[in-house]
């Protein structure tokens, strides 16, 4: 199992979703722990690397957690991604290994990797996620 943080973003019912170079679909911007890191310094380590802002760390909050397939990957490897929540400040724009951001609708299901799907799902069901 991969260990995974991601941050979800909602702006006006779109999921802030990241493409990173070489890929295809769109991720929840995230990542993976570094040695000794807490998931929450994970995660604001993440963030400025990818989306260029700046987590508040006393914002920093669970909101959910998925297991998915990962993606480009053998059908048995799975990521356990936590979902956090969080204030910021700056503007999420390509940072390092981004290559694209998008506001991502439910819509947008078929544009988005396992993990991001199930929670562009799961938030659609919570009625949180605008559906076109």
């Amino acid at each position: 199992m991969i260990e995974k943080v991601a941050w979800v973003r909602l702006d006006e019912g779109r999921l802030l979703a990241a493409r990173t170079h070489g890929r295809d679909l769109f991720h929840l911007p995230g990542g993976k722990p570094e040695t000794g890191e807490t998931p929450g310094q994970t995660l604001v380590r993440e963030i400025r690397e990818e989306l260029g802002v700046t987590l508040d760390p006393a914002t920093v909050v669970p909101l959910l957690i998925t297991e998915a397939p990962t993606d480009g990957n053998p059908a048995s490897a799975l990521v356990r991604t936590t979902c956090f929540t969080a204030d910021h400040t700056g503007t999420p724009a390509p940072c390092g290994e981004v290559a694209e951001i998008a506001c991502l609708t439910h819509s947008d299901h078929p544009r988005a990797g396992a993990t991001t799907r199930d929670v562009l799902d799961r938030l659609a069901v919570a009625g949180r996620l605008l559906l076109r």
